[in-house]
């Protein structure tokens, strides 16, 4: 095999891998939460629990008006401080985070979970940042 032939499976490689890594978080998030956009976020945000899943120094950064942060590396020793008979809506800075976050709440018997689509890198609604 030349390097050219190579290299070309490599690319193809990571391509595939890319793909089924993109399908394994769709199905995960499917399966355990429903994805809504920025407008059905804003709409429900005041009758739910709103998390952000990002790291604190991110969050600190700036972040959803109201929302509170619960970083993804502690959500198992922090799960107890989210209630059950309320929605939980999460987000991060894209969405995997919450989808890895949401597949852990149902897993804990949480039912009304809601992941923001586009996550915070696309939110236009109202923001506060950490002096």
């Amino acid at each position: 095999m030349n390097f050219f032939n190579t290299l070309t499976l490599v690319l193809l490689l990571v391509l595939v891998f890319m793909g089924l890594n993109w399908l394994y978080y769709y199905i995960l998030g499917k399966r355990s939460a429903t994805i809504i956009e920025e407008e059905e976020f804003r709409e429900g945000m005041r009758k739910a629990q709103v998390i952000d899943v990002r790291e604190k120094a991110e969050f600190d950064a700036g972040h959803i008006l109201g929302a509170r942060n619960i970083p993804y590396t502690v959500l198992d020793t922090s799960i107890s401080a989210i209630r059950k008979d309320q929605p939980v809506y999460l987000y991060d800075r894209s969405k995997a985070l919450s989808v890895r976050a949401a597949n852990k709440l149902r897993k804990k018997g949480y039912k009304n979970i809601y992941i923001l689509k586009d996550g915070y890198d696309s939110w236009t609604g109202k923001t506060k940042q950490k002096n």
